[in-house]
């Protein structure tokens, strides 16, 4: 029996496939932005030809399919959503214009006003207000919610977000709306905030149901024509999505929370540092994943993730749950440009996977980081993904021609100043995630994956001053094959605020215990096997405008001192993310949290590769360290365990090249990995 792991990117469309045995089979192929479901087949049908098989008998061969997916990505990205109108509380129908009244760059007076994701004209305020302890202050004025309703239909709406003040106290008034939608506008996609986000805090809230809508329909679309391909295919088993969470879901609640998905890709890319972590046995590491378009960087602490519900995804807030990382708009197909001031910058603009890089030979002219690493020697043209494609050398140097002569610089100058300007911007985003977070960096492995980290990772680690880098045999496609090590995960948070000390332990005891069941409720919806809960909570000090996520999962919550079991879990968690607490202050409960999780089997552990020889380099080639430099190239696959690789030297596979630079010394582990020690 097969498990299959989908990663769609900009560029690459990747696919994991497991055996019974533990045998991985991987590949890439090129994505498609019109219909994402295309390139999955067109993978499916390679996968299936590697392993000798048909399509059907591959498909009927498997137990499960994860997939993470960009289409909510690029929906949010591109302002290519649905039409979306707003039913709210009358007089708070500009929620989504004030913000939080702040701008993305405070300091810049000429910062032109983003559009709000829902156009005023196509948000209503309906007589109705509950207070926040959930009491109807005004009934439901079934006149306005008519008008607001007939002005929707007049104007074509895809979706609806009903988000009403104070919902998240009592839902009764947006169930109410919900109904009648459904009766005067069936087959639109209608989402209320009282299940999307049931939390304290209106713009949040409104945020949230709103890109919810937004993204909904068009994820609809995508994933239920994904689902007749791989049905009419012939798969009878569960398609799960990854959430931004880290872990699955059935297509249903997917689309149901479709925001969800926004972070989908990345985060299956941190599941699979975090298992990577358990193998190495490395509970301290910087997870550093660059494809094509972009890089996103996090941190895996005593071997755990974290969590954060404070994501702005292209300006909208999305306040769900999400695993907490650092995106930068640097990829192997980052466009190279020189500004008005005659300074050479690097993205965030992408060449993507249509026309690509110019020398993918597509139609791309413009010079991107993928070019100046062909035209260093750093990727073979003659072996890109395996032989299966062929660069064009000239046509990079025509675009890297192009940079130098606007710079007054040689084209291999233009080429090392994108590879270095590439690397000083992703080394910035790593100083984000630790330094700036009063983490030292130092203390960490730097784990480098997608089809792009391994060039680029040791120089990293150089101006970083880190002394270990690890790059798995699996690196290429890291986040496909981590979706295949989650877990099934379902959420379900209540607002209940106040300080710790003045709360009642047995109102606490009752609130986690309803959510638990609530939430193990739902996954047995889905899932016979094993769930557990998980509790947390997002707690603060009473004068902060933010909360932390506080991890319970070790709290007796029957014991009498839960009340003081929780303000030191609080503490600790503070003082590890910020150094410092204060325990002669209370710490305010804002809202419980309670994930289940079903436990789906674990694929098998991936096999040891042989240790019997050594193998040799399978060529030379010249590559540019400051110099030109004849180095030594191996097959990545040909590596044997134990064996060790002093820099400076390549290593390739079909998906991937490291890049060792002089000093550096690679040792193979006993499962085909590259355990880096970084020279000076």
């Amino acid at each position: 029996m097969y498990n299959i792991g989908i990663d769609i990117g900009g560029t690459f469309t990747d696919l994991v496939l497991v055996g019974e045995t533990g045998a991985v089979s991987f590949g890439k192929t090129p994505s498609n932005p019109e219909d994402q479901s295309l390139g999955v087949m067109a993978g499916l049908e390679m996968m299936a030809e590697r392993e000798g098989l048909s399509l059907a008998a591959l498909l009927a061969a498997t137990g499960r399919i994860v997939h993470g997916t960009t289409v909510a990505t690029n929906a949010l990205l591109e302002r290519k959503g649905a039409r979306v109108g707003l039913l709210t509380t009358e007089g708070h129908r500009d929620v989504l214009e004030m913000r939080e009244g702040l701008k993305p760059e405070r300091y810049n007076l000429r910062l032109p006003r983003r559009p709000a994701l829902i156009p005023r004209h196509l948000r209503f305020g309906v007589r109705e207000r509950l207070r926040h302890t959930g009491k109807i202050e005004t009934p439901l004025d079934a006149e306005s919610l008519e008008a607001a309703i007939d002005a929707l239909a007049a104007s074509d709406v895809e979706a609806v977000a009903i988000c009403f003040l104070h919902a998240y106290a009592n839902p009764v008034h947006e169930e109410a709306a919900r109904e009648r939608l459904a009766e005067k506008l069936p087959g639109v996609y209608v989402t209320v905030s009282s299940e999307v986000l049931p939390h304290i805090k209106e713009y949040e809230r409104v945020s949230t149901t709103a890109v919810n809508a937004y993204v909904g329909p068009v994820l609809e679309r995508y994933l239920s024509g994904l689902d007749s391909r791989l049905r009419e295919a012939g798969y009878t088993g569960p398609a799960l999505i990854t959430l931004s969470h880290g872990g699955v879901t059935p297509i249903e609640e997917a689309v149901r929370l479709a925001a969800g998905t926004v972070l989908s890709g990345p985060a299956g890319g941190l599941a699979g540092a975090r298992h990577a972590s358990r193998l190495l046995n490395t509970e301290q590491m910087i997870t550093f994943d660059m494809g094509g378009t972009s890089s996103d960087i996090s941190l895996i602490v005593d071997g755990e993730v974290t969590l954060s519900a404070d994501r702005n995804v292209a300006e909208e807030k999305i306040a769900l749950s999400s695993l907490d990382i650092v995106t930068l708009g640097a990829g192997g197909g980052s466009i190279a440009w020189v500004n008005a001031g005659g300074l050479l910058e690097v993205g965030p603009h992408s060449a993507g996977a249509i026309p690509g890089p110019a020398c993918y030979g597509r139609g791309g002219t413009e010079a991107t980081v993928t070019d100046a690493n062909v035209a260093l020697g750093y990727l073979d043209p003659s072996k890109f993904l395996g032989g299966s494609d062929r660069l064009d050398l000239d046509a990079a140097h025509a675009a890297l021609d192009r940079i130098g002569e606007q710079l007054g610089i040689s084209r291999i100058e233009a080429a090392q100043g994108v590879f270095r300007v590439v690397n000083t911007q992703m080394a910035e985003g790593i100083r984000l995630a630790t330094v700036r977070r009063g983490v030292d960096p130092r203390r960490f492995a730097l784990l480098g994956f997608g089809g792009a980290a391994g060039i680029h990772v040791t120089g990293l680690a150089r101006m970083l001053d880190l002394k270990r880098v690890i790059v798995p045999r699996v690196a290429s496609v890291l986040s496909a094959w981590g979706m295949l090590t989650t877990d099934l995960r379902y959420e379900v948070t209540r607002t209940h605020v106040g300080e710790v000390g003045d709360l009642a332990a047995q109102d606490v005891r009752s609130l986690f215990d309803s959510l638990e069941m609530e939430s193990v409720a739902a996954v047995r919806n889905w899932f016979d096997g094993s769930v557990r809960a998980e509790r947390s909570a997002d707690m603060r000090y009473g004068e902060q405008i933010f909360e932390i996520d506080v991890d319970l999962r070790a709290l007796d919550f029957s014991s009498d001192s839960l009340l003081a079991d929780m303000k030191s879990a609080f503490e600790a968690r503070h003082e590890q993310l910020y150094t410092y607490a204060l325990p002669d202050r209370e710490p305010v409960l804002v809202n419980a949290r309670v994930a289940a999780i079903g436990e789906l089997a674990a694929p098998p552990a991936e096999s040891s590769i042989g240790s019997d020889g050594v193998a040799n380099p399978s060529a030379t080639r010249r590559v540019y360290l400051d110099e030109w430099v004849e180095v030594a190239v191996f097959r990545f696959g040909d590596l044997r365990a134990g064996q060790s690789i002093q820099g400076p030297a390549i290593v390739e596979a079909d998906t991937t090249t490291v890049l060792l630079l002089p000093e550096d010394v690679a040792i193979v582990t006993d499962m085909g990995w590259l355990d880096i020690a970084v020279g000076s």
